[in-house]
């Protein structure tokens, strides 16, 4: 979604790193912003995908018989109420034969003594997002009761994720390093300097993970999805997905369209976008979450960025300058590992909080830490929930299987600095407070060391049973009308449409969006067609 980050966040709520009830957003690029019609498909920057995503014949291979047959061991994982297993995969699909990836399952028992359904598979988001974490932190006590007590609640880490052998780049000092580069240069000794960070990134995850960049698709990802289905015992695939989730659960429904069960997409992606032109709709996105948060912002006491009539463009001009003071002069921000906050980990923590309008408080507070204090804690704070650095100076593996999956689905943004530099006027008029870094930010696949198997497309899934499609009005992180284009794409979605803030809808505190998904997923009833709730 931004920066090296991707289509990730996790909105929190107990613990300020604890996944609540949707989508992530791990580290590498996409994004939100107006609206079209629901019955049409978006494009992509260089015309629209005309190919869709063809489904794979009903017959399992022979060749992969003995992966859809494998039985899975659980054990007890250190979680009460918690089982774990591991589950095998070709590590490539068109060579079952050449290798596996092991990948690690976790599940929670049904609570109810009735009519069991069967199980439901959990995705927040990504890519990168660790689903088996997401589902012992928050999804197995936080789902809705009804639910948990009807459906065994089950997660997978993706491949190359957390711990289904992760992808590995750089350590925490380098990763520090990473994160704190200057995504707004100035000149030409600061872009360079930009291209070499990036190019180390890639060339250090092409030197600690050759064996698996090449085999950690989406495509790849689904298809490991209905193996686990098999797994389970389950005929067809229930599955909740959330931001780059919806991509991976319209991905498996186009891929097996016969095995589709209740599908529900949360804060959709657009399978027919190319990767710039999602950067730049996700740019907008940014700028209409940041409009919203100034409005409110300014009627508090303690905005720091404007008081009592001050418009939202001004207070985006008072950022944009308090960024630009941080760009030449980083101030203190009480880091153990002596980091100061600069404009690059300033504008992340700000960043951060535009997924979800609980944080809004939090965000002022931290800017006025920042700008009247002299103190940059809280910003760095909301920055490094955002990358999940510890206090130790560790990082989960998040950015680095962002980067390595979004740079092999799709081929990359810009191939060099001076294509980010012609697109600047048009990714700042997208959003004069974040445009110039998000463009920056999208160049990191350029250098990648695999080059991108997938490409823009539309998803059909012609066959599959009703799939809920959510979206949210002013998402930050994926535009409404990317829910609006999936929707118009999928022969069975239903568009559920929640006019509200933040990313993703599912768990946010509507009672109507609560209602019907729960609806849906207890009883099959899908909602009437386009349906809205606030």
């Amino acid at each position: 979604m931004y920066t090296r980050p991707s289509l990730r966040r996790t909105r929190r709520t107990r613990s300020r790193t604890t996944v609540r009830l949707t989508a992530s957003l791990f580290t590498a690029a996409a994004l939100l912003v107006s609206a079209c019609s629901s019955g049409s498909s978006t494009t992509s920057s260089g015309g629209a995908a005309d190919a869709a995503l063809a489904a794979l014949p009903r017959a399992t291979p022979s060749a992969l018989s003995s992966y859809y047959t494998q039985r899975l061991h659980w054990r007890s994982c250190g979680v009460p109420g918690f089982q774990c297993a591991t589950m095998k995969a070709p590590l490539d699909y068109a060579k079952p034969g050449s290798g596996d990836v092991r990948l690690a399952v976790a599940r929670k028992k049904a609570t109810g003594k009735g009519r069991l359904l069967g199980s439901l598979l959990v995705n927040p988001g990504g890519p990168g997002g660790s689903a088996v974490s997401y589902l012992q932190s928050y999804a197995g006590a936080g789902y809705p009761a009804d639910v948990r007590a009807r459906y065994d609640l089950v997660a997978v880490d993706p491949r190359g994720v957390a711990r289904s052998e992760p992808v590995e780049c750089l350590d925490g000092r380098q990763m520090d390093a990473y994160t704190q580069t200057d995504l707004t240069p100035d000149d030409q000794q600061e872009r360079n300097t930009l291209v070499t960070a990036d190019k180390k990134f890639a060339e250090s995850c092409g030197a600690h993970s050759a064996r698996l960049l090449r085999h950690v698709s989406t495509v790849e990802a689904a298809r490991d999805m209905d193996i686990l289905r098999s797994a389970l015992g389950d005929r067809k695939l229930n599955y909740v997905g959330a931001s780059y989730g919806t991509f991976l659960g319209a991905t498996y429904a186009g891929l097996f369209p016969d095995r589709v069960g209740r599908v529900v997409l949360d804060g959709a992606m657009d399978p027919t976008l190319d990767a710039r032109r999602m950067t730049l709709d996700q740019t907008a996105g940014f700028e209409t979450a940041f409009q919203a948060f100034a409005k409110d912002c300014v009627r508090h006491s303690d905005c720091s960025l404007g008081g009592k009539g001050t418009t939202p463009a001004q207070v985006g001009d008072h950022l944009k300058a308090f960024f630009r003071k941080l760009d030449q002069h980083p101030i203190p921000a009480g880091d153990a590992a002596g980091r100061k906050l600069g404009e690059a980990l300033a504008t992340t923590g700000v960043i951060a909080a535009m997924y979800d309008q609980a944080e809004w408080e939090q965000l002022r507070e931290a800017l006025t830490s920042a700008m009247k204090q002299n103190d940059g804690g809280g910003l760095l704070a909301l920055s490094d929930t955002y990358y999940e650095r510890d206090a130790d100076g560790h990082y989960s593996n998040l950015m680095m299987a962002n980067a390595a999956v979004n740079c092999l689905d799709l081929p990359p943004a810009f191939t060099g600095p001076d294509q980010v530099e012609k697109a600047l006027p048009t990714f700042e008029k997208a959003s004069p407070v974040f445009g110039e870094g998000l463009a920056w930010a999208a160049l990191n696949c350029a250098y990648w060391p695999v080059k991108a198997t997938g490409e823009a497309h539309r998803i059909e899934a012609n066959g599959a049973a009703p799939i809920v499609v959510v979206g949210t009005i002013r998402d930050p992180a994926t535009p409404y009308r990317w829910a609006q284009s999936l929707a118009g794409q999928l022969s069975s979605a239903r568009l559920l449409t929640y006019v509200g803030d933040g990313h993703t809808a599912y768990g946010r505190g509507s009672t109507c969006i609560d209602t019907t998904i729960n609806t849906y997923l207890l009883d099959g009833t899908p909602p009437s067609p386009r349906k809205r709730c606030s």
